[in-house]
């Protein structure tokens, strides 16, 4: 899913006095990046929350606003100066929103720290976002093991984690046979998500 095709599957979802307050909004933010520092936060009540009109598996789960403030963010200037404050500043919406973005917009490697601070969190909408395309592309392999990890401990499905099948490697296996084992343990099920998704995992390992 790219910028242009996300762009297209938002205008179907925006009711016109949405799409006139986005096409305003678009044109301030990409003359001055300070400007989204208002406007992020307002996406939603101007834009909506309601799920998007989207068949792509990739949109899965995103709302309006999720879409409206990626495209915000992606028309901005110099955005990756604002990348910073805005993620420290906003709700988990828009925290959720930004790590979204960071797939589509080129922020090199300023949005890292997003990813990173995401993981720590208890938010599963926070966790599944920052395991995305870009999460996929700039954590080193132990962090992105225990991001897998933590997806599957909180119940987040592995088809979201962006990566998966090249990343897979023998230790994330080996932690994955491990946490199988101690879920057998505890007379809790391993979870079927984990179990078809990981290679070398079979129902025999719990």
């Amino acid at each position: 899913m790219n910028l242009d095709e996300l762009r297209a599957v938002l205008h179907t979802s925006l009711a016109p006095r949405g799409a006139a307050w986005l096409a305003t909004s678009l044109d301030l933010v990409g003359r001055d990046s300070t400007a989204i520092r208002a406007l992020f936060p307002a996406a939603g009540r101007h834009c909506g929350r309601g799920p998007l009109a989207a068949t792509s598996p990739a949109l899965g789960g995103w709302t309006i606003e999720d879409a409206a403030r990626v495209v915000l963010f992606a028309a901005a200037v110099d955005v990756a100066d604002e990348l910073a404050g805005l993620y420290r500043d906003g709700s988990a919406a828009e925290q959720r929103a930004l790590l979204l973005g960071l797939s589509h917009v080129d922020v090199g490697a300023r949005g890292f720290p997003l990813v990173v601070e995401a993981l720590r969190s208890n938010d599963p909408r926070l966790v599944a976002a920052a395991m995305g395309d870009y999460g996929a592309e700039v954590l080193g392999d132990a962090a992105y093991r225990h991001g897998v990890l933590k997806c599957v401990f909180m119940g987040i499905p592995l088809a979201g984690v962006a990566g998966l099948g090249k990343r897979t490697d023998d230790e994330l296996v080996r932690m994955m046979r491990s946490f199988a084992a101690e879920r057998a343990a505890a007379g809790r099920p391993v979870p079927d998500d984990l179990l078809a998704r990981v290679p070398g995992l079979s129902r025999q390992d719990s």
